[in-house]
């Protein structure tokens, strides 16, 4: 699983000229299925995430969570991470689940964030999407192997 994690003002997903979802502040997950990811590995980082303490306090160090500060998840899928440009010139994705186990590993993923007790938006996953957020800081995490 890879897991590339920006602390956001807002973010939004469009999909066919249409907004799909959109969150305030916040974290926007871009999540990657790897072939050998487990569910253990899913609900390790759903448990994770909403306790990240990389929102400011009043001083300015990262003290607070996810949770702390009633943000909002937008969680989207995204094989590309898994793209191995080390070799040729097009990447190769075999790293990458294959879409119906990728699909239910996500959706998986999803329900554990949610039970985790954060609120969480999706994508649409497999479809083309347009991803616009305002990055906070910037703050961005790779998370994940």
């Amino acid at each position: 699983m890879r897991i590339v994690l920006q602390r956001v003002k807002e973010a939004r997903v469009v999909v066919d000229g249409a907004e799909i979802a959109r969150i305030g502040k916040g974290f926007l997950l871009l999540v990657g299925i790897g072939r050998e990811d487990t569910e253990e590995e899913l609900a390790f980082w759903a448990r994770k995430i909403p306790d990240l303490r990389v929102f400011p306090d009043s001083e300015g160090k990262f003290n607070l969570s996810l949770r702390e500060v009633g943000g909002e998840i937008l969680c989207v899928s995204q094989f590309t991470l898994y793209g191995d440009c080390r070799k040729g010139r097009r990447p190769s994705f075999a790293s990458a689940a294959p879409g119906p186990e990728a699909e239910r590993l996500f959706s998986r993923f999803v329900e554990l964030l949610s039970a985790a007790g954060v609120p969480v938006k999706t994508g649409v996953f497999g479809a083309k999407m347009e991803v616009g957020l305002v990055n906070d800081g910037p703050v961005t995490l790779i998370l994940g192997r």
